[in-house]
């Protein structure tokens, strides 16, 4: 008998997203993601396309077209938040984070970092 404990093996998928979880990773997922768009969008330029319209023949329209309805979305979401922000107070003293609680009733718990 070995004198190490058994380790349990560990799930496929949990392995899997254990890769995401090292240095450097997102930046390696942003890159292949670019990537993959970018051989995409040019594999748009090896066929011929038959759309209902015209510009729908162009080749990487809907790449195009996609990005730029998502900036839009994104722009639009920014002027929205103008409109309906609130401040921290509108709900005001009928809000439940406006109610003082005395300060010898609560329980202080100090934490080491």
């Amino acid at each position: 008998m070995s004198d190490q404990p058994d380790e349990k093996p560990i799930n496929a998928l949990a392995a899997l997203f254990g890769l995401v979880d090292r240095p450097g990773a997102a930046t390696r997922i942003f890159y292949a993601l670019a990537a993959l768009c970018a051989f995409l969008f040019l594999l748009d330029f090896t066929y011929k396309k038959y759309g209902y319209f015209e510009f729908e023949a162009l080749p990487g329209i809907y790449g195009i077209y996609g990005f730029v309805m998502f900036t839009v979305l994104i722009l639009v979401a920014k002027a929205l938040r103008v409109l309906i922000k609130r401040h921290e107070d509108y709900y005001g003293e009928k809000s439940i984070d406006a109610e003082e609680y005395p300060r010898d009733q609560l329980e202080r718990i100090e934490h080491e970092y």
